[in-house]
């Protein structure tokens, strides 16, 4: 609406004082509700590619009528546009976060125009709360942040500590995002913690939402009522790599378990290895008899996806023929079906790799992605050859 305004008060004639008015109060949104970063308060990637639809017209509105811009709007500008990078992966789409559907190609590399910067992503948004690994041609995004205030959380989902996965034009790991139409139906299952390439302790989403009515959800959405509140993230270069660790504490209240994961991607992108662990804090111990927790990585319906003889591990073939394998020696490995969400043509089948545990009897998997060109016989044969090589922890 205020943006409106001040595109109203430019087009009118001896509108000067107005202009002043709707100007003072746009920079005063703009300051509340761009991050430092660029990033929106919403934590909603899908946020910037709205703003800067109005914004960046309005920019030139204001220089078309020889009249300075507010200071504040272009310094949203300024920094809204690295993250249309940070979010982006190779072919183009962005990452599927808090509420993002598809991308319109076409809009984003009209926007991406706009960006005088042109230099590679940068690797943190400490204020938005993501991390971003890029090696070779493999990119990593990362949710290390709390959920939103619950005046900004109608969108927000439950996957912190979630990832995506991307191998040049290729994505292989997603959330299953938000679809363009049809949102309602599917907005409780896309909102969950199931719904993302992370753990997820009992069944239960790592946040909790609003109880309400079916037309205020349809109208409004369900804030967020709780979340994760202590969410911490490090990353550091190490002897083989770039090395990411973060936990969060939105299982700590009601089961009594912290969520640790650890990511490292090698220097040349072939190779991810992870680590997801689930323990008490110091001192405690789980809540409930019940400590049951699912692993789950969704996958682009691109993406064909065969799971190995020995239930250990998934081959993963990608478009363009590459091959990538999903391994977890010590713990048994299923292939189930899952649903991308936003798809340009609606709700799509994909298949999920899941591991189940019992935090008490086994709070720790290890888990890789590595490319490889060989065939399933000589990635076995390797893999029987030797272990996996020991995060550095």
């Amino acid at each position: 609406m205020l943006i409106a305004l001040c595109y109203a008060s430019l087009c009118l004639a001896n509108q000067t004082r107005h202009i002043r008015s709707a100007s003072k109060k746009l920079s005063e949104e703009l300051q509340r509700q761009i991050l430092p970063d660029g990033g929106h308060i919403s934590r909603n990637p899908g946020a910037l590619i709205e703003l800067l639809i109005d914004l960046l017209p309005l920019r030139q509105t204001f220089a078309a009528r020889n009249i300075a811009p507010p200071p504040a709007l272009l310094n949203a500008i300024d920094r809204m546009m690295p993250m249309l990078r940070f979010f982006r992966h190779g072919d183009g789409n962005f990452a599927l976060f808090n509420g993002m559907s598809a991308t319109s190609s076409d809009l984003l590399a009209t926007l991406l125009a706009y960006d005088d910067t042109h230099g590679a992503p940068m690797a943190n948004m400490p204020h938005t709360g993501f991390q971003r690994l890029d090696a070779g041609q493999t990119t990593v995004i990362i949710d290390t942040g709390p959920p939103p205030p619950a005046g900004v959380s109608h969108d927000a989902h439950a996957g912190c500590l979630s990832f995506e996965l991307s191998s040049g034009t290729s994505r292989i790991v997603t959330n299953c995002g938000m679809p363009t139409t049809g949102r309602d139906n599917w907005r409780p299952f896309a909102r969950s913690t199931a719904a993302h390439s992370t753990l997820i302790y009992h069944e239960t989403s790592s946040c909790q939402f609003v109880e309400m009515s079916a037309m205020k959800r349809l109208l409004h959405g369900a804030p967020i009522t709780s979340g994760p509140v202590e969410v911490e993230s490090y990353r550091e270069i190490v002897q083989n790599g770039t090395l990411l660790t973060a936990s969060h504490d939105g299982y700590l209240s009601k089961f009594g378990a912290i969520h640790r994961r650890v990511l490292m991607i090698a220097n040349d992108g072939a190779r991810i290895d992870g680590e997801d662990t689930l323990s008490p804090p110091q001192g405690g111990r789980f809540k409930g008899a019940d400590a049951d927790f699912a692993l789950r990585f969704h996958l682009h319906p691109a993406v064909k996806a065969s799971r190995l003889s020995d239930a250990r591990g998934v081959m993963l073939v990608l478009p363009n023929r590459d091959v990538w394998t999903f391994e977890a020696l010590d713990d048994k490995v299923d292939l189930e079906d899952s649903v991308f969400l936003a798809g340009n043509d609606g709700p799509r089948r994909t298949a999920q790799i899941v591991i189940r545990q019992n935090a008490r009897q086994a709070p720790s998997i290890r888990w890789s992605f590595v490319r490889s060109t060989a065939s399933p016989a000589v990635t076995n044969a390797r893999r029987n050859a030797r272990r996996e090589p020991e995060l550095p922890l």
